[in-house]
């Protein structure tokens, strides 16, 4: 509880920092009238465009730190991640094909394409995580998905009936948390909240785990409802990620690990923390993001990846001397 009540703080402050930065400079004026004027200028800055936008990153952030604290717990390997499964493979492809196809024209269709391509894959993983004890098998299964979707992914793109659709298919899969209103965080609310609830009902079977399969086996838990559940979380909670602000990488490898120590690498103890650390890292980066100076902004994806392959690349070789040893 100290350590999430910590975390709350931290993310407060994130918010608030990304709340007052941005691109147009305000004076402590302005913010004053945006504060007692809501119909001002500054009011409309702070609060119709920065606030949105905060509220995505921090949702989404949350949302896949929350998706690979699970993952990693259950496939009790700490290079998991939400994509290991190939849930945002899927989620990519529905949304590409619904840019291709002219859905995504539609209020919504971008959005539930992506979410309906993380459900059917997340089914056929909840499938097989019912009826497999093995982690490995399932990882493998998941790296089939993974590139199947972005096989399919990449012929959509090959076969674009145009550069401008093209462009738009690769611009939404590099993840931005720009032009989204609360009403797209509203849409997306709904499916995270059901898969953080899943999530928090497995947590019980992800501390068992630990113990070792057989262990788990003769618990009396229903340890195939549980890796049912784990996995339907994680895919709700990617899909819609995925469809609120695009493919965003590396944050649900990295908030697990700054938390772990912090918790007695107990699966379910990192859950909650792994969440606000994920809010907390994807608000940073789409500070980062709007803040560097560039003729085009970065994309959100791009930002986490710069940043984020370092630490895969530590944890890797973390993992790589406990192997060894």
């Amino acid at each position: 509880m100290r350590l999430c009540a910590l975390l709350l703080i931290a993310l407060l402050a994130a918010a608030a920092l990304a709340l007052a930065l941005g691109e147009t400079p305000l004076s402590l004026a302005q913010y004053h009238a945006a504060i007692v004027s809501p119909g001002s200028e500054a009011a409309d800055i702070i609060f119709g465009v920065r606030a949105p936008r905060v509220g995505t990153a921090a949702l989404v952030g949350a949302a896949l730190g929350l998706s690979g604290a699970v993952m990693q717990g259950l496939l009790r390997n700490p290079l998991a991640d939400p994509a290991v499964l190939g849930v945002s493979a899927a989620a990519g492809l529905g949304a590409a094909a619904a840019i291709a196809f002219g859905f995504a024209a539609d209020a919504g269709g971008l959005e539930a394409a992506a979410l309906a391509g993380a459900l059917v894959a997340g089914a056929v993983v909840a499938a097989l995580a019912a009826r497999l004890r093995e982690p490995e098998t399932l990882i493998l299964f998941g790296v089939a998905l993974s590139a199947m979707g972005g096989a399919l992914t990449s012929l959509i793109l090959n076969l674009s009936p145009s550069p401008v659709t093209a462009n738009d298919i690769l611009k939404w899969l590099l993840g931005s948390a720009a032009d989204r209103d609360w009403k797209d965080l509203g849409l997306a609310l709904g499916p995270m909240v059901l898969g953080g609830v899943l999530c928090a009902y497995a947590a019980t079977g992800l501390t068992m785990l630990t113990l070792g399969e057989e262990t788990a086996a003769l618990s009396g838990l229903p340890m195939a409802r549980l890796r049912a559940a784990a996995v339907a979380g994680s895919a709700l909670l990617t899909g819609a990620s995925v469809a609120l602000a695009g493919v965003v990488g590396f944050i649900g490898l990295a908030a697990p690990h700054l938390v772990r120590g912090s918790v007695s690498d107990d699966p379910a103890r990192t859950l909650a923390p792994s969440a606000l650390t994920g809010a907390i890292l994807l608000v940073l980066a789409d500070l980062a993001a709007r803040m560097i100076p560039t003729a085009e902004e970065l994309k959100l994806g791009v930002v986490t990846a710069l940043f984020g392959a370092p630490v895969f690349a530590a944890v890797a070789w973390r993992a790589a001397r406990s192997w060894r040893a």
